[in-house]
């Protein structure tokens, strides 16, 4: 038995849980989700902790039991609370402007970077700078991070780039003058 997949889900309060067959739908202040279990495992509701049980004991079963208790707590907490991934743009020029559901990002090109938020993600720019993307999809926010990353990573050498709050860069010695 999955030592995560055995740990309750508590349920915060403002939170509701509708489970049916192996659907179980999670509504709270932030949004909806919902998750769909596969057949051998069951959730069951009581005294506000969600709990997932195995009705299987083969391999493939235990294997995605913690998985699937995971996702459900990532959705119970994201409803709840929701999730966030704070980005930082470092280099002269390099800026960054929300314009309705586009991402618009200077990064030092011939042309300005254009990205499309997707539905349930808010992304906000404070001092042109620094990006704070938000939404109650765990896996979303932190799809939508890496993307925006992507676009121009973090160089060794200036340190210029795109990266996440508080990431350590390590960075690397120039070419130095050889005298002769």
């Amino acid at each position: 038995m999955s030592r995560i997949g055995r740990m309750p889900i508590p349920v915060p309060p403002g939170v509701k849980v509708a489970i049916q067959d192996e659907a179980v739908a999670v509504e709270g202040p932030k949004g909806k989700a919902a998750h769909r279990l596969p057949e051998f495992l069951a959730a069951t509701l009581r005294d506000g902790m969600l709990r997932i049980e195995n009705r299987s004991e083969d391999r493939k079963s235990r294997a995605l039991h913690g998985l699937h208790r995971s996702l459900l707590n990532n959705a119970v907490t994201g409803v709840h609370t929701g999730f966030r991934k704070a980005l930082e743009i470092h280099g002269v020029g390099f800026r960054a402007a929300v314009q309705g559901k586009e991402l618009t990002l200077s990064l030092g090109f011939s042309h300005p970077v254009v990205y499309r938020i997707p539905d349930g993600i808010r992304i906000t720019v404070s001092e042109n700078t620094k990006l704070l993307i938000e939404g109650i999809d765990k896996c979303l926010v932190g799809q939508v991070a890496a993307e925006i990353r992507r676009f121009y990573p973090p160089e060794p050498y200036k340190g210029k780039g795109v990266r996440y709050a508080g990431e350590a860069i390590r960075r690397k010695a120039g070419k130095t003058a050889q005298g002769k």
